[in-house]
């Protein structure tokens, strides 16, 4: 095993910057997951961990030893890619060895981890076949095989996944999560799923436009996301935001905004809420005149063990409702309310930083309740 570090890492190509100035540190068996929309630079910050392509600046550590200018072959990494990159020509077996036979093992020695690394991929079965005939699944398993059989210090995965179809995914995230947990290996993982990020990792780095976001355990990104960007980015169905304003009443301040929105704010922060943003689960459906915030009821869709409802709040706002049980299906196209409890709000500045108070939270006096 072994720890990797990042200090002051950035990257250009030509003139347009990619990573912008990046420090991080995985410990020793940590599953890392680097998470975050497409083209926010995550591919390229593993690509330059793997050697694949040079930082622009900053030193690259693995295992304490700085390797920035270390080629890839030489770095102890095994890279598993979106596309498996299988070799066409050879069997199962040939393509989970054929690394060991660049590095002059024994045929032997070779065949003896081939049988050890498919059986615990559970492809001992068909070493014989070649590519062609394999499912997308199992070809993701030989190529994950073709590098556990190098024993690497590192594991570096991008996109694995994403070529499968659903059921698939959620097998594959199994094995490689069984994996981690076999190996106890450190494993850096890239990904746009942000489910496939909440499963698997130990520790999520959120990247948007080359920069770190916000680095925790799935559990404080969703319950404490640092800034908008996080709390929208993090959660299925995403957080809902609304747009409002702070106004001062005597010695108190009240946020309000559309659909009669109105809450109490405690004293703490000075900066002036701009936004409110609340998770679809934390919302309840009631009828019109018994909620908190006024909106039209515009769709439902039944998804067997859940609901969502989709509501029209004020001129454009579309707020989702995670439901555990169909409502009222004639009220669809009709007014309706939400109502919530104060502590699943969220509040955020205009420059998108999150709102904290510093004693009792936000909204304990409600304008409402």
């Amino acid at each position: 095993m072994a720890s990797v570090s990042m200090e002051s890492v950035s990257k250009s190509f030509g003139t347009h910057s990619v990573i912008h100035d990046v420090d991080l540190k995985i410990d020793d068996g940590e599953f890392v997951v680097f998470v975050g929309p497409s083209g926010c630079g995550k591919s390229t910050l593993l690509r330059i961990v793997a050697g694949l392509i040079s930082a622009s600046s900053g030193t690259v550590k693995i295992g304490g030893d700085d390797v920035t200018d270390v080629p890839a072959s030489k770095r102890g990494v095994a890279f598993v890619f979106q596309s498996y990159a299988l070799y066409p020509h050879m069997t199962v077996a040939r393509n989970i060895g054929f690394a060991l036979e660049t590095m002059g093992i024994r045929r032997d020695a070779i065949a003896q981890k081939v049988q050890q690394v498919a059986r615990m991929l559970k492809v001992d079965h068909l070493l014989n076949r070649r590519p062609r005939e394999l499912s997308g699944g199992q070809r993701q398993r030989v190529a994950i095989g073709r590098a556990l059989v190098r024993q690497p210090e590192i594991f570096l995965f991008d996109e694995p996944l994403s070529n499968l179809d659903a059921d698939l995914r959620m097998e594959m995230r199994m094995e490689i999560a069984k994996l981690h947990d076999d190996l106890k290996t450190t494993m850096i993982y890239v990904t746009h799923d942000q489910s496939e990020a909440m499963t698997l990792a130990d520790r999520i780095v959120v990247l948007n436009h080359g920069r770190i976001e916000q680095i925790g355990t799935p559990s404080e990104l969703y319950r404490q996301p640092g800034n908008r960007f996080v709390a929208g980015f993090i959660g299925s169905p995403r957080m809902n935001f609304l747009a409002v304003e702070t106004r001062a009443a005597h010695d108190d301040e009240h946020i309000v905004g559309p659909g009669g929105l109105a809450i109490g704010r405690s004293p703490g922060d000075a900066t002036p809420v701009a936004e409110i943003g609340i998770r679809p689960e934390a919302l309840r459906l009631v009828p019109t005149g018994t909620g908190r915030l006024d909106c039209l009821l515009e769709r439902v869709e039944d998804l067997g063990h859940e609901h969502f409802a989709y509501c029209r709040v004020g001129s454009g706002t579309l707020w989702v409702v995670r439901l555990p049980a169909a409502p009222n299906l004639d009220a669809i196209g009709k007014p309706a309310a939400l109502t919530f409890d104060d502590h699943s709000l969220f509040f955020f500045a205009a420059d998108g930083r999150r709102l904290l108070p510093s004693a009792e939270p936000f909204g304990v006096r409600s304008a409402l309740s």
